[in-house]
C-alpha cells in the first residue's frame, strides 16, 4: 500500500516541478524512478530497491506479467486522448511532410540506428533492428510541454504534434514484426508470420478503431449514455477495443485506440471538450505512474552495462546524424525552410511507448536466453532520457540560434466567437494574421469554423487553453464577449502568456458612461461596447477600409465614428499592410501619411462611398 500510494504522490509531485521549471514531466519521473528503484540499492541495508514493480517471490507490485498488461493499458488510453486532439485542419499545408516523416523518416531511423547499434555495442542483427525499431517513435507526452513554450509558426508545431501521435504505432507495429522475427527465427517462417501479422494489425487496427468510434459518436449523439457516465463508458470502450483489437491481432490495439481517437476528435460532438478534459486528467496520473514505474523496474547491472563511450556514440549518431536525415528526407519538395526543417530535425525526444514496449519485450527475450537482450531497455531509457534532457534544454536556445523562434508573435487570440468576432477574425485572416477564436459555446464556434476561422471550443476559467500549441504564435489578445467580467479575467490570465504585444478587451457600460474610468486596455472606442459593436455587426455585416491623407484626416473620421453608433474603428493598417490596434485609451496615432487606411466595422462613412474599398467579411 505505501509503495502505491508512494508512486502516486511522487508522480503528481514530478508533475508540479514539471509545470513549476517548464519542463517535460517525463525528465524528473525518469529521475525519481531510478532513484527509488535501481539506485536506492546502492544506499539501502539489504541492498533492495524502495519500489520494486514486479513481484521477485519476496516484494513487488505487480505478479508475473500483471506490469506490462498495466502500461499497455495505459498505453492506450494516452494515445487515444492525443488521437483526439489531432484535428484535419491543423495539417492543410503540411500534409505531406507529416506522411513523410511516418514513413520515409520511420526506416532512416529503423535502418540507421540498426547499423550504429551493430557496430558500435557489437550487438547481433536482430537485436540491433529491435532497438531501432523501438526508438522510432517520438514521444507527444515530451513534445507537447517542450513546444509549448516555444512561439512558433503553427506549422512547424503542427508537424511535430502529428508525427509525435501517428508514429507510435508505427513504431509499435515494426517492433511487433522485429521480435516475431526474432521469436521464429526467421526463413521462410518469419516472412509469412511477418506478412499475416502486418495485415492482421492494419485490418483490425483501423475496422475496430473506426467502427467503435462511430458507435460511441453515436450514441453520444442520440443521449444513449447517461451525461454522469459519459466519461467512464468512454473509458471502458477504449479499453475494450484496445482488448478486443489485441485479441485479433497482437499490437494492433494501439491502432485502433488512435484511430479511434482522431476519429471522434474530428465529429461534431457536444461533449467532447468534457471528455477531452476527462481523459487530459487521467494521462497525466497514467503517465506519472507509469514512467516511475518503468524507470524503477532496471537493474543496476542493467544501467553499469551501458556505461561507456559507446552509449554516448550510439545516442549521438541516432539524435545528430539518424534525425536530421530522416527529417531532410522526409521535407524534400516541401515549403519547409532551411532553418525549420533544422529545428524539426533537433527536436526528436522518445517517450512512453517506447519505454513501455521495451521493457516488455526485453523482459521476454531476456527469459528466453535472447543474446543481447539485457542490452535493450537500458539502451532505449537511454534515448528517451537523453533526448528528453537535449530538447528541454536546449530546444528553445536552438530555435533562437536558427531564427526559428518568433520574435515577435503577430497571431492574435479573439475570446468570443460572435458575430462581431468573426467578421473581425474574417478580415484579419484576408490579411494574412494568424486568429484563433475562443469561446464556450459551441454554436458560435461552429459558425466561426465554417467561415474558414481556426476556433475552439474552450472555458476560459479553465487552465487548458495553455496547453495549445497551435497558439505559440499568439502575441495579441482581444476579449470580446459581452461578459465584462469574463473580459477582464481574460486580460488578467492571459496577457502574459497570449498578449505580450497588446491586451484590449471592450469597455463596457459603466466604463462607456463615465469617461473618467476609460481603461488603459480598453478597446477601439470608448464609445462602444459590446451592445454597440454587436448591433453594428448586426445591422451592417461588413468590414471596411478607407485611405487616410494625414492625422487631421484620420482625427476626423474618428470623431464621426463617435458620433455614429453604427460605426466602430478597430484597426489601422499601414501602408505595408501591418494592423495596429485601436485602443480606446489613446485613438491618436503619429505621422499618418498617404497609404495608411482606417479600417472599420459596420455603415460606411458617407465620406468613402464615392471610392469604396470594401473588405466583405
Amino acid at each position: 500500500m505505501l509503495e502505491l500510494a508512494g508512486i502516486i504522490i511522487l508522480g503528481i509531485i514530478a508533475q508540479w516541478v514539471a509545470w513549476r521549471f517548464k519542463l517535460p514531466a517525463i525528465l524528473p519521473l525518469i529521475l525519481i524512478g531510478l532513484l527509488v528503484g535501481p539506485i536506492a540499492t546502492l544506499y539501502t541495508d539489504d541492498g533492495s530497491k524502495l519500489i520494486e514493480p514486479i513481484w521477485n517471490g519476496e516484494k513487488g507490485l505487480f505478479p508475473g506479467e500483471g506490469l506490462y498488461y498495466f502500461v499497455s493499458l495505459a498505453i492506450s488510453v494516452i494515445l487515444f486522448e492525443g488521437g483526439l486532439t489531432l484535428k484535419r485542419a491543423e495539417i492543410s499545408n503540411v500534409g505531406p511532410v507529416i506522411t513523410k516523416l511516418i514513413t520515409i523518416g520511420s526506416v532512416v531511423t529503423f535502418f540507421g540506428a540498426g547499423v550504429a547499434a551493430h557496430y558500435i555495442f557489437g550487438l547481433s542483427w536482430q537485436i540491433s533492428f529491435l532497438f531501432s525499431a523501438l526508438i522510432i517513435v517520438t514521444g507527444p507526452t515530451v513534445i507537447t510541454p517542450i513546444l509549448r513554450n516555444i512561439p512558433l509558426k503553427k506549422d512547424v508545431s503542427a508537424i511535430l504534434k502529428w508525427e509525435g501521435i501517428l508514429i507510435d504505432p508505427i513504431g509499435a507495429l515494426v517492433a511487433v514484426l522485429v521480435f516475431e522475427f526474432i521469436s521464429v527465427g526467421g526463413g521462410q517462417a518469419f516472412t509469412i508470420t511477418a506478412l499475416v501479422e502486418f495485415g492482421k494489425i492494419i485490418l483490425f487496427g483501423t475496422t475496430f478503431g473506426f467502427t467503435f468510434a462511430h458507435a460511441l459518436g453515436f450514441a453520444i449523439k442520440k443521449n444513449f449514455i447517461p451525461h454522469y457516465l459519459l466519461n467512464v463508458v468512454s473509458l471502458s470502450t477504449v479499453l475494450l477495443v484496445f482488448v478486443e483489437s489485441d485479441i485479433f491481432a497482437h499490437e494492433s490495439g494501439l491502432l485502433a485506440v488512435v484511430v479511434m481517437g482522431m476519429v471522434l476528435g474530428n465529429m461534431n460532438l457536444p461533449n467532447l471538450k468534457e471528455l477531452l478534459y476527462f481523459k487530459e486528467s487521467l494521462s497525466v496520473l497514467l503517465i506519472s505512474i507509469l514512467f516511475i514505474l518503468l524507470a524503477a523496474n532496471i537493474d543496476i547491472a542493467d544501467l553499469e552495462l551501458i556505461y561507456n563511450w559507446n552509449t554516448v556514440a550510439l545516442f549521438a549518431v541516432v539524435v545528430f546524424l539518424i534525425r536530421p536525415l530522416g527529417v531532410f528526407l522526409s521535407a524534400q519538395g516541401s515549403n519547409l525552410k532551411l532553418n525549420e526543417k533544422l529545428f524539426i530535425g533537433w527536436v526528436g525526444p522518445r517517450g512512453i511507448v517506447a519505454a513501455g514496449i521495451a521493457s516488455l519485450f526485453g523482459s521476454k527475450l531476456l527469459a528466453n536466453g535472447e543474446p543481447g537482450a539485457e542490452y535493450i531497455t537500458p539502451l532505449v531509457f537511454m534515448i528517451v532520457l537523453g533526448t528528453v534532457l537535449l530538447n528541454a534544454t536546449t530546444a528553445r536556445l536552438f530555435a533562437k540560434v536558427i531564427g526559428v523562434f518568433l520574435k515577435k508573435s503577430e497571431g492574435i487570440i479573439i475570446i468570443g466567437a460572435s458575430l462581431p468576432s468573426r467578421l473581425i477574425g474574417g478580415y484579419l485572416q484576408k490579411n494574412k494574421r494568424h486568429v484563433v477564436l475562443v469561446d464556450n459555446n459551441r454554436t458560435n464556434v461552429e459558425k466561426a469554423q465554417k467561415h474558414g476561422l481556426e476556433a475552439i471550443v474552450s472555458n476560459i476559467y479553465s487552465d487548458n487553453l495553455t496547453d495549445y500549441i497551435e497558439l505559440s504564435d499568439v502575441g495579441y489578445l482581444m476579449a470580446l464577449t459581452g461578459n465584462s467580467d469574463i473580459n477582464q479575467y481574460a486580460i488578467d490570465s492571459f496577457k502574459d502568456q497570449f498578449g505580450e504585444n497588446g491586451s484590449f478587451r471592450l469597455v463596457n457600460s459603466e466604463e462607456m458612461s463615465n469617461p473618467e474610468s476609460n481603461p488603459k486596455e480598453g478597446l477601439f472606442s470608448h464609445t462602444d461596447d459590446y451592445i454597440t459593436l454587436t448591433e453594428a455587426a448586426r445591422k451592417n455585416p461588413v468590414v471596411h477600409e478607407i485611405a487616410l491623407k494625414d492625422n487631421e484626416h484620420y482625427e476626423g473620421l474618428i470623431e464621426i465614428t463617435k458620433a455614429d453608433r453604427d460605426i466602430v474603428p478597430i484597426f489601422l493598417k499601414t501602408p505595408e499592410g501591418d494592423l495596429q490596434i485601436i485602443s480606446s485609451n489613446s485613438l491618436d496615432f503619429t505621422d499618418i501619411k498617404e497609404g495608411y487606411k482606417l479600417v472599420y466595422l459596420g455603415k460606411e462613412l458617407e465620406v468613402a462611398k464615392e471610392n469604396r474599398t470594401p473588405e466583405t467579411a
